[in-house]
């Protein structure tokens, strides 16, 4: 049933926001949330397994959701149209095909709601300190390799600098803040595989990161932590917070991504620099396809090449052997990435790549079954069932060792019945420009204001 009309005398409309737990929360946060023109009936959760079938807490939906806000799987998204008069559909997820975007939102707009995007202006943060904003073309572009080379040159100058992650929210909704200081925090807010991958390097080189769920409340408390800020974007979504400077990952290795795939383009479009990572393992036609096609989307915007070069922690444990190689689950699963940190580090050390696929039980099985997956098994770990299935998974494939290309250390999660190396990418300069040399003169300028 439509609502009645507002104290401003306007009709209220009822929205449903789609999304992924994560820029969902945070269009709410910033655009619903105590609107009296719109009245949000239900979040619909996609692409991370085991986050629908719960409720946006009430201590964060405001004063007009005393109830919270339920949250129903995407499959559900017509039937909630129709039994809830719907009057607009709020898209807010990002590593989504255009195709795949518009099918979502033809069956919205079937069903008799308009179909809606929230940008910058409506959903960014201002920040009192300066803010580097690292984005991507895709998920597993490389991202947080960026963000800490420009952590490093942040240091340098003598400076603190804070991570802010995008959010992960997929355990307790209610913590609007995590503060993340060593690896005792990891256990504190009991985090998933997912949210270690895209913290564990950070916080192993001793830098404060923030993530949760009201950023407003994430951002106050950054600020009194550090002197600049450093946004690691999650998938290809755009920054939460109004960047000093904004940096572009990019994927020579998916070629064209960056004007397929939302909202990679708009990255692209707002970026000051473009960042062609994985240079080291990527052809020179891969590499110019790549920039050709970002500067015909943004052609004031500087652009550099960084290579991805691999560091294996106990190389003698898979070198020349049959090896599984277990790569960082979010990149191979809806990233679309076939090969990832551990592929390149067993092709280095000539390794036999034993395909899982035919091992994988429980939700690994299905995983294999929704994606296009390469000869790799996903580190998924959203819950301890799953947690439960990568390790039975991993234990059933018959091999000399197993190669971790996930940033988080599964040998201190799950028993692994094999002996098991860990792989981890660092950001070095490739020819042409130095990057590293921009990043001094962005940081230079910024600490000056």
């Amino acid at each position: 049933m439509k609502l009645q009309n507002n104290s401003e005398g306007n009709m209220v409309r009822n929205a449903i926001i789609i999304g992924a737990a994560g820029r969902d929360f945070h269009n709410f946060n910033m655009y619903f949330r105590d609107n009296p023109n719109y009245n949000v009936v239900a979040f619909t959760a996609a692409q991370i397994p085991f986050i629908q079938d719960r409720t946006y807490p009430t201590e964060l939906a405001g004063s007009l959701y005393r109830q919270g806000i339920p949250i129903f799987s995407e499959e559900k998204l017509e039937d909630l149209i129709l039994q809830n008069d719907v009057d607009e559909v709020f898209f807010s997820y990002s590593d989504v095909l255009y195709q795949d975007m518009m099918h979502i939102a033809s069956k919205a707009m079937a069903a008799g709601a308009s179909f809606s995007l929230l940008g910058l202006k409506d959903t960014q943060l201002k920040s009192n300190k300066p803010v580097i904003a690292v984005l991507a073309t895709r998920t597993g572009a490389g991202k947080s390799t960026i963000s800490r080379m420009i952590v490093d040159e942040i240091r340098k100058t003598g400076l603190k600098p804070a991570v802010v992650r995008h959010p992960m929210p997929y355990g307790d909704l209610s913590v609007a803040v995590q503060h993340f200081k060593n690896y005792d925090d990891f256990l504190k807010f009991n985090i998933t595989t997912e949210e270690e991958e895209e913290y564990s390097d950070h916080i192993q080189n001793n830098v404060d990161v923030f993530a949760g769920v009201d950023y407003k409340q994430i951002l106050e408390k950054a600020e009194k932590e550090c002197d600049i800020i450093v946004w690691d974007g999650g998938n290809n979504d755009f920054s939460f917070f109004k960047a000093d400077c904004t940096m572009v990952v990019a994927d020579p290795l998916r070629q064209n991504h960056e004007i397929m795939y939302h909202p990679s383009e708009v990255n692209v479009r707002i970026a000051d620099s473009i960042v062609i990572n994985k240079a080291n393992v990527a052809s020179s036609d891969m590499i110019k396809n790549t920039k050709m096609s970002c500067a015909k989307l943004n052609s004031k915007a500087k652009i550099f090449q960084v290579n991805s070069e691999v560091i294996v922690d106990l190389p003698d444990i898979i070198k020349e052997k049959r090896v599984l190689v277990v790569e960082d689950g979010p990149s191979v699963t809806h990233g679309n990435l076939q090969e990832g940190a551990g592929v390149f580090a067993a092709r280095r050390y000539n390794c036999t790549i034993v395909d899982p696929k035919d091992k994988a039980v429980g939700s690994i099985k299905e995983a294999f079954e929704k994606y296009q997956i390469g000869p790799v098994l996903p580190a998924l770990g959203y819950s301890n069932e799953q947690l439960q299935d990568l390790q039975e998974s991993i234990n059933n494939v018959d091999c000399d060792a197993v190669l971790l290309g996930t940033p988080a250390d599964l040998r201190k999660k799950i028993n692994i019945n094999k002996p098991a190396a860990k792989v981890k990418f660092e950001g070095k300069d490739s020819e042409g420009p130095k990057f590293t040399e921009y990043i001094a003169k962005i940081v230079a300028s910024l600490t000056k204001k």
